[in-house]
């Protein structure tokens, strides 16, 4: 059996998610599970790095599947490209030792999140960042990303309720860039809670509007309650940009 790795870019607006459910074919595992039965002529279930929600993007998603095709890996790249949607790209198929795991073996992961911060809506961004057009304080932004850094429990900042595993995480980086009126965060880590990039930019843009106080990421850390945070910024600002192994 030969153990291939895939490093997929896709727009997720379409779509419902990563984690193909049930019958639907609005998924992306569903729509590159349905192209590589096609491909190998094989019944095959594939792994990925971890789930992006529905709207969620990715730049760098990884999975991997095993398969006794004799096919190339120019050949299954080409045939990807070829039957996959426009919105969904295969840009690389390496061949793995066996024992490799998508999930199992990430050590790290970079997300970003755009927000559009004018008064001015923008017409092409629109599904592809948060549209804020309060006034943003990028000082304290930056103070508040600061205080996220380093080895915290952040179950407060997830949509999890309790988690029998560990909810510790290491945030490495927190980035902010100005690009005009297109604000780009850069988020890196050992690993995210689940909707934990959403939850984190909520509570950082109300810090900077003013709506929060710096103090409530302690508390937070502190109590691990998610109603004292922000809001879940929405998904279509968020892309998966790297994982790392």
């Amino acid at each position: 059996m030969r153990n291939i790795k895939l490093t997929i870019e896709y727009d997720g607006k379409r779509y419902l998610g990563w984690q193909r459910l049930g019958d639907s074919d609005k998924t992306i595992q569903g729509k590159i599970e349905s192209v590589i039965n096609q491909m190998t002529g094989e019944k095959i279930e594939i792994t990925g790095s971890g789930r992006t929600d529905a709207g969620t993007h990715a730049r760098g998603q990884v999975a991997n599947f095993k398969t006794n095709t004799e096919l190339s890996r120019p050949e299954m790249l080409s045939f990807f490209n070829r039957y996959l949607p426009s919105d969904i790209v295969v840009k690389k198929v390496e061949e793995m030792p066996e024992r490799f795991h998508a999930r199992y073996n990430v050590k790290g992961k970079q997300y970003s999140y755009y927000v559009w911060n004018d008064p001015i809506p923008t017409a092409f961004e629109r599904y592809h960042s948060f549209y804020v057009p309060q006034e943003l304080d990028l000082a304290k932004m930056q103070e508040a990303c600061e205080k996220l850094i380093g080895t915290h429990d952040f179950l407060g900042f997830s949509a999890l309720k309790k988690s029998k595993k560990s909810t510790t995480r290491t945030i490495d980086e927190i980035a902010i860039e100005q690009e005009g009126s297109m604000l780009h965060f850069t988020f890196i880590a050992d690993g995210f809670l689940h909707k934990m990039v959403r939850i984190l930019m909520g509570t950082i843009l109300a810090i900077g509007s003013g709506d929060l106080g710096l103090e409530v990421i302690d508390e937070v850390l502190t109590e691990k309650v998610r109603k004292a945070a922000g809001e879940t910024a929405p998904e279509q600002g968020l892309f998966l940009d790297e994982v790392y192994y």
